[in-house]
């Protein structure tokens, strides 16, 4: 067996007088941890804003860069790819080149990924903000930072491999499986989610259209979370436990079976985004039935983690990276059993949508990711600092006050969940909603959200108490730059193990191919049938492809980030066609790049919203949505009224959708600023007769507002189905 403690002094005491020497460069895991620390305040404190703002509209400042739309994609992005990216990356320059018996390959490829990583986050922090997005979740960064993460991701992998090449221990430990699967599989996702056609520097549109983008972002999406989340932190889990406890890890083979398991079925996940949406039901049924199989293993996992502890539960009490590393494992455990049922179709029907999703997210987040980083790096810092930790009493009070954090956030997010499901679905006697107006159900649960901001702010100051302990622990100690080894040469052999387990854990490249057939397997069943079998999405004649100045206007709904409090998938609940209207269909998403489904509502759904009011209730709506919606949270657009449509790029958004497959007719993209220009005169016009003063005489309205274009595109959305029959094509 093999293990992450016994593996060293084995080797050292059957190799004596035959020791090669070599150093660890500390100096690189010291950056990513100093960068995990100072980007994972920054996103957090953005989140705490962004919870803020849906408790009252005031936080957004009447400001474009500071409105929830354009912080939540950069809040998830700091803490996703920011704060547990560059801890990822610590813990793994820290415990690969110890598990290898080796330096990493290249010191020039450690900067340049250090570097480059911290450039695409700077980027992020830039453009998000800006309203540069592709409005995908998690995957908002435009084409060029796309490439960018692509070859920073390739010299990270070409790194790591490499040095496994160069390795000196002949067996690669469990966690160097999960760091390959993480580099492969992430690669994968990332290259197919992203496959676009760029209009400009800072715009484009997704090769993947409606229902197959729809499918491609959410098996991105969960595997995101699967392989950027959990995979590269089960190998730090399978690393640090056991050397924080001085304890070899449970069981090998349930490591094994851990992960072959977890890889290959997790893949197959994706879809339980998707329940009861316009997504073929064959391909929803295989999401949930994979994401039920998905507990066995992610629980094998968690009991492997927490049964390395036997022996050693009296250390829990007293040192808080064990404390750390327990309740991450224990959050992994409740997030891996919880996710699973969440994909059953009758719990789906109540969660999705609602803030419990938020909830489940976030006990992933910060338990199980947040205190693993936190467990490691106070285990961590002070040894490459040759030091001791500066404060274990300040450890414990930074474990509890994150402790109560992860309480007081996740809680009220439940309640709110459950609150909103049964409001949305309470009918009267006489079978109208009870709640029909869907602002009743935001007001009934801001009490929630101000819980929910407060539980936030407690695990941020417990991360400050946990910055100022680390800052502390470096001033006491200096960093070994290179930190000495010693190993004997890997000897030439020709064994090949008893098994295929054993002949695999020796070759790299090798099981670096196995994972990527693993995770194929599940990614071909769903992605190609969903793209090449026509009948999984029927077309309907009436829907035609959106006006230009629809399509500038769609373009300002993705740049605000609407999609994140609204959804456009009517499911077909009776609750949901009592309030929306029609069921969405396939079919109508056939010109929708990319698709606006959305995962959660904090506002109504605004597929059938097209025609449902005149224009002047929603131009008034986007200056101040509480002269037509009292008590609503959504926040001003102001500078929608100011700012004059951008068109010189209209007619090339025409060309690059005609390359796409979308029928405009043969050189209309020549016509397009034309038609564009007669349809925003019309919208002028009908909003003028619309807003009459009091004295009788007519607002002026500026035809060339952003405003106008939004207004086009809102009335548009949802109308084409009516008075229309779905037919299959051909």
């Amino acid at each position: 067996m093999i293990t992450a403690v016994e593996t060293p002094t084995k080797q050292q005491q059957t190799s004596v007088g035959n020791l090669e020497h070599f150093s660890y460069d500390n100096q690189v895991v010291r950056n990513f941890a100093f960068a995990t620390v100072f980007w994972g305040i920054a996103g957090m404190l953005v989140g705490l804003i962004v919870a803020l703002q849906l408790t009252n509209p005031i936080f957004n400042l009447d400001t474009s860069f500071l409105t929830f739309g354009r912080l939540r994609p950069l809040h998830t992005n700091a803490v996703i790819f920011a704060f547990v990216g560059n801890g990822m990356f610590a813990g793994i320059y820290y415990s690969l080149p110890r598990l290898a018996k080796a330096p990493m390959f290249s010191k020039v490829l450690s900067k340049i990924h250090f570097w480059g990583w911290q450039a695409i986050i700077l980027s992020a922090l830039i453009t998000l903000p800006l309203g540069i997005t592709s409005s995908k979740e998690y995957a908002e960064l435009e084409w060029p930072i796309d490439i960018a993460i692509a070859v920073i991701w390739v010299v990270f992998g070409l790194n790591m491999i490499m040095t496994l090449v160069k390795r000196r221990e002949k067996h690669m430990y469990v966690a160097i499986w999960f760091y390959l699967a993480t580099f492969v599989t992430v690669a994968v996702l990332h290259i197919v989610n992203n496959l676009e056609l760029p209009v400009t520097l800072t715009k484009s549109y997704p090769v993947f259209a409606g229902v197959q983008d729809a499918l491609v972002q959410w098996w991105y999406g969960h595997n995101a979370v699967a392989f950027f989340l959990t995979t590269p932190y089960l190998g730090l889990m399978y690393y640090f436990i056991p050397k924080a406890a001085n304890r070899p890890v449970y069981s090998y083979r349930l490591s094994i079976i851990h992960f072959w398991a977890l890889i290959f079925i997790y893949i197959w996940a994706g879809p339980h985004h998707l329940l009861y949406t316009s997504l073929p039901d064959w391909a929803q049924s295989l999401g949930t039935v994979f994401s039920i199989m998905l507990i066995a293993p992610s629980w094998g996992g968690m009991l492997n983690g927490l049964l390395t502890l036997r022996g050693a539960w009296d250390k829990v009490r007293q040192d808080p990276v064990l404390k750390f590393m327990v309740v991450a494992v224990t959050a992994y455990g409740m997030a891996t059993f919880e996710g699973p049922m969440m994909s059953l179709k009758s719990v789906n029907a109540i969660s999705h949508y609602t803030d419990w999703t938020i909830g489940h997210v976030h006990i992933g987040g910060l338990g199980w990711n947040g205190f693993l980083t936190f467990g490691m790096l106070y285990w961590m810092l002070p040894r490459i600092y040759s030091t001791k930790l500066h404060s274990v009493k300040l450890a414990n009070i930074h474990f509890w006050l994150g402790t109560l954090g992860i309480v007081f956030y996740a809680v009220p997010l439940y309640w709110a969940g459950w609150t909103q499901a049964l409001m949305w679905k309470e009918f009267n006697l006489d079978g109208t909603l009870v709640y029909d107006n869907f602002l009743d159900t935001v007001t009934q649960i801001i009490p929630m959200y101000k819980l929910r901001a407060f539980g936030g702010a407690i695990y941020l100051a417990g991360a400050l108490v946990g910055v100022y302990n680390l800052v502390k622990t470096v001033a006491s100690g200096t960093l070994v730059k290179e930190e000495e080894a010693s190993a004997p040469p890997l000897e030439a052999s020709k064994a090949h193990g008893n098994n295929f387990q054993s002949w695999i854990e020796r070759k790299p490249v090798q099981l670096t191919i196995a994972s990527v057939l693993a995770i194929s397997i599940g990614s071909m069943v769903e992605l190609i049938p969903t793209y090449m079998v026509e009948e999984n999405v029927p077309t309907i004649s009436s829907v035609k492809p959106y006006t230009p100045l629809e399509l500038e206007g769609r373009d300002i709904y993705l740049r605000e980030g609407c999609y994140l409090c609204h959804s456009q998938m009517i499911r077909p609940f009776r609750s949901e066609v009592a309030r929306y209207g029609e069921y969405s269909k396939a079919g109508e998403f056939i010109y929708d790049r990319p698709f606006q489904w959305g995962s959660k509502r904090t506002g109504p759904d605004l597929h059938r919203v097209g025609g449902k009011y005149n224009d002047s209730w929603h131009y008034n709506h986007m200056y101040d949505p509480e002269s037509t919606s009292p008590g609503s949270i959504m926040p001003k657009y102001p500078w929608l009224f100011e700012n004059d449509l951008d068109i010189a790029n209209t007619e090339k958004k025409i060309e690059v959708m005609q390359a796409l497959g979308v029928p405009y007719p043969e050189g209309y993209a020549q016509k397009a600023v034309a038609d564009l220009k007669a349809q925003a005169l019309q919208v002028k016009n009908r909003l003028e007769s619309e807003l009459t003063r009091a004295d009788g005489s007519s607002e002026q309205v500026n035809e060339n507002a952003e405003i106008i274009a939004l207004i086009a595109y809102l009335q548009r959305i949802g109308t084409d189905i009516k008075n229309a029959e779905a037919v299959p094509v051909k």
